[in-house]
């Protein structure tokens, strides 16, 4: 009987290995991120697919049991957090609370703001509101994380208070973490949004896509993260398999642009499509004006040089990001060059017809066409062509 007893608490039911119990443990975890990044995030925050019922029910079972957050309180967080990016009202910038605090204590953050009323009032709609959502999750929230602590001790033995360790730290620390903190601090951007969202990494793996960041910043309801072709984001292909067997329903997807090489006019259509695109054609315009004119520039002198070279960033970054001493190297360097300080200036007066969003649709086609016809008068072939290219803009056909 004693030896039994010794047998259950090393290998538990399961009878497994050290390696076997590390492997079911690393499937746990990741099933917490797909329902974090499925069901939570892309599901319910931002509405790009829908899931099946049965499904969006197991998936806040376990989120219940595996993490004990709840869906209204994740859900209107992340929704303040687009909503106030990087300003005192974000939940979670490290533009403003700093790095260290996002990074490692992202966790208190996060509860701070899911006990305000107010923000679960502004931002939580639309989500759970049932029996089992008021009278079980809700009540009992931490009910969820003694039930699997229980669950893994009787499966793993005692190797399952390790297991159940690792489940309760992997969220608090990649999600509020890392996500969180380094997402808007360290990576690289596909897209110049108005907030410091980055990409951690092009391989959107071990958080289940989570980390391509700045995409999702960029176009926050699409049901995919990835953009560039080298990109891959692992909660995209659990969305497909889903979607193969009949569970899940894609909704919205990031807009491609439509090029036509037969329109050569500027008109409501080239509006409609050039602003569905914007980031995209922004992107374009660093690509293919803002750096080739930059690489252009001869400098005589190591400063010079070195000073252009720091200029490669501040260029394409949008202005408000910037703090004051980049600022003022940016000015710096447009004051010394005036083809640079050009095509800048030219890049801003583009993203400014953005800004007429309310304007009449006749408006918007007459500042367009102003914005061509000034940049092909410039003399600088990039952006003339650039400017070109504008026109062949065309909706996505359906």
């Amino acid at each position: 009987m004693f030896d039994q007893i010794l047998t259950f608490l090393d290998q538990g039911l399961l009878g497994l290995s050290g390696w076997q119990t590390l492997l079911v443990g690393l499937i746990l975890v990741q099933s917490t991120i797909a329902c974090v990044t499925i069901y939570l995030h892309r599901h319910q925050a931002h509405r790009g697919l829908d899931m099946n019922p049965v499904l969006a029910h197991i998936c806040r079972l376990w989120l219940w049991m595996s993490t004990g957050m709840l869906t209204k309180q994740w859900v209107a967080i992340h929704r303040k957090h687009h909503a106030k990016c990087e300003t005192e009202d974000d939940p979670h910038s490290p533009m403003i609370d700093g790095i260290n605090k996002v990074l490692w204590d992202g966790v208190s953050l996060y509860k701070n703001e899911a006990r305000k009323q107010d923000t679960l009032d502004d931002y939580g709609h639309g989500t759970p509101d049932d029996w089992v959502e008021n009278n079980v999750y809700t009540k009992y929230k931490q009910g969820g994380i003694y039930l699997n602590l229980v669950l893994d001790v009787l499966l793993f033995g005692v190797a399952g208070i390790a297991v159940w360790a690792i489940q309760m730290i992997w969220i608090p620390f990649h999600a509020a973490g890392v996500i969180n903190g380094l997402g808007h601090y360290w990576g690289y951007r596909n897209y110049e949004t108005q907030d410091a969202a980055t990409n951690l990494w092009p391989l959107g793996i071990w958080i289940g896509g989570e980390e391509l960041h700045n995409n999702h910043h960029a176009f926050p309801s699409s049901a995919k993260f990835s953009m560039k072709w080298w990109e891959f984001d692992i909660g995209w292909m659990y969305i497909k398999i889903l979607s193969a067997l009949g569970l899940v329903k894609v909704k919205k997807v990031a807009p491609k642009p439509h090029m036509d090489k037969s329109r050569d006019t500027i008109d409501l259509e080239t509006i409609k499509a050039v602003f569905a695109n914007r980031l995209h054609v922004m992107a374009n315009y660093a690509k293919q004006v803002t750096l080739p004119v930059l690489s252009q520039q001869n400098c005589v002198d190591s400063a010079c040089q070195k000073g252009l070279r720091k200029a490669k960033s501040l260029l394409v970054r949008e202005y408000p990001q910037l703090d004051d001493s980049k600022k003022s190297e940016l000015q710096e360097v447009l004051a010394s060059n005036k083809e640079l300080k050009t095509v800048y200036d030219f890049r801003v007066r583009l993203q400014d017809v953005w800004s007429r969003a309310a304007a009449s649709h006749e408006t918007l086609v007459q500042a367009l066409k102003e914005w061509c016809e000034q940049a092909e008068a410039t003399g600088i072939k990039v952006l003339e062509d650039f400017s070109k290219s504008l026109r062949n803009y065309s909706p996505t056909p359906s």
